[in-house]
């Protein structure tokens, strides 16, 4: 175990009491472990009943699975390391805070909602449809997810070398910072607040609609309409790609190192470029006048 990893640990569970071993166990039924504490759990199937270890707390989990719904609500100060969620286990963690999930592969949709205190680290989620919702304090580090509607009104989040395919990501999403990711994903960031993605690359129609104070540093981007309706738009060093019709009705503040396709309609503020193929600027619409446009 690394450092970082022991302590991290260390932080969720409680280190003054001693923990009973539970080991290589098959356990059916509804609630089998239901309300139990200071249990390390090893090597274990939890199968065909619902919600195993509901409102139990300072639980580790090692090498363990769930085949059937619900296996963790209302719990606290959970640690689990090699351990699978399958399809069946949907549902699986919700209500539950102070949480470390770390080298798993988690099948089953609709997993961890109204969470706090979540990290997840080296995870794979094939099927994330519903996945990580209403969550406050999220850490996600190596995480491989497909599904749409990823990491939907959540706050406080910090992500890196996340690998997201699925569409309206991280929507009314706050305070998020994103880097060294890459996001295939329509309709990413809509709705969200304080958003800043560092060093990723972002394919998606209708980027960041609705968006306030959202910034990328050192992206690539291909969408298009992207990055419309925006209140503080930020983009230094990026580039867009097959980008069309962007920055409508958006205050913007961008730096791009490449040509853009089409502008339309932006709001306010400053746009560089190499060069933009069409800018349409409709008087009846907005006023070019707050505008600046530099192509090099």
């Amino acid at each position: 175990m690394k450092a970082a990893d022991a302590t991290a640990e260390q932080d969720i569970l409680d280190q003054g009491q001693e923990y009973e071993e539970i080991r290589q166990q098959f356990y059916v039924g509804e609630r089998p472990l239901f309300h139990r504490d200071h249990l390390k759990v090893v090597d274990t199937i939890f199968t065909d009943g619902e919600s195993p270890l509901k409102e139990c707390h300072d639980i580790e989990l090692e090498g363990s699975m769930f085949k059937w719904k619900y296996p963790l609500w209302y719990a606290r100060n959970i640690v689990a390391r090699n351990c699978t969620w399958f399809d069946m286990a949907r549902a699986g963690v919700w209500y539950t805070d102070h949480i470390l999930v770390e080298d798993c592969a988690i099948e089953a949709p609709k997993n961890f909602r109204r969470c706090h205190d979540l990290t997840l680290r080296n995870v794979s989620f094939p099927n994330a449809a519903e996945t990580v919702w209403h969550c406050n304090g999220v850490v996600m580090e190596n995480v491989t997810a497909r599904g749409d509607y990823f990491g939907m009104n959540c706050s406080d989040v910090k992500a890196a070398n996340l690998t997201l395919y699925g569409n309206y990501s991280f929507d009314g999403a706050v305070n998020v910072e994103v880097r060294d990711s890459k996001l295939l994903s329509k309709d990413a960031f809509w709705n969200g607040s304080d958003v800043t993605v560092y060093d990723s690359f972002i394919s998606g129609e209708y980027l960041g609609w609705n968006a306030k104070n959202l910034t990328f540093i050192n992206c690539t981007v291909e969408s298009l309409q992207g990055m419309c309706y925006i209140d503080n738009l930020v983009m230094k060093n990026c580039k867009l790609i097959n980008t069309t019709l962007a920055f409508e009705y958006s205050t913007v503040d961008a730096d791009i190192t490449t040509k853009i396709d089409s502008v339309i309609n932006p709001s306010g503020g400053v746009i560089r470029a190499e060069h933009i193929d069409e800018l349409i600027m409709e008087r009846d619409k907005i006023d070019p006048s707050k505008t600046k446009i530099i192509c090099r």
